[in-house]
């Protein structure tokens, strides 16, 4: 008996049994490391949008409800101007919201102003944003915690 026996074959008595090679590929660690995978992703998303940090103020005004997502422009309090989440001056807010919505001045555009910055500097940003032609502008506020609690858009 000079030759080896091939990895896949094995002698069982006096004759060689030879098994074919398996083409089927097992699917359950992929499925098991996409669902891993999407829980990580449900648990991360919402941590993901939450913007510019301010202290809004609080307000009793009803909850403002809409299908598209509406521009988000933040002052902080010492006064700096945010979109989304992106610093800007006030020289190229309204270039960079034209370049934004295309032109669209039925845009939403919610104005978020922490209660500590200057009332003048909200009035300000609000003003030209409706001077550029957005109709649809709001302030944002948060519900006194009897009411929620939660940071929910509102309108004033």
């Amino acid at each position: 008996m000079a030759g080896g026996i091939a990895p896949t074959s094995r002698r069982r008595g006096s004759r060689v049994i030879r098994r074919a090679p398996m083409s089927e590929i097992n699917v359950t660690p992929m499925v098991d490391v996409m669902l891993v995978l999407l829980i990580i992703f449900m648990v991360t998303a919402p941590l993901l949008t939450v913007g510019v940090p301010v202290d809004l103020p609080k307000t009793e005004a009803s909850v403002i409800t809409g299908q598209d997502e509406p521009l988000v422009i933040t002052i902080n309090r010492d006064g700096k101007i945010f979109l989304q989440e992106t610093e800007l001056d006030m020289a190229t807010l309204v270039p960079r919201l034209r370049a934004i919505t295309q032109n669209k001045p039925d845009t939403r555009i919610f104005v978020r102003g922490d209660k500590a910055a200057v009332y003048g500097r909200i009035v300000e940003v609000m003003g030209t944003v409706s001077a550029a032609g957005y109709s649809r502008v709001a302030l944002i506020a948060e519900l006194p915690q009897g009411q929620g609690g939660g940071k929910a858009p509102k309108k004033r």
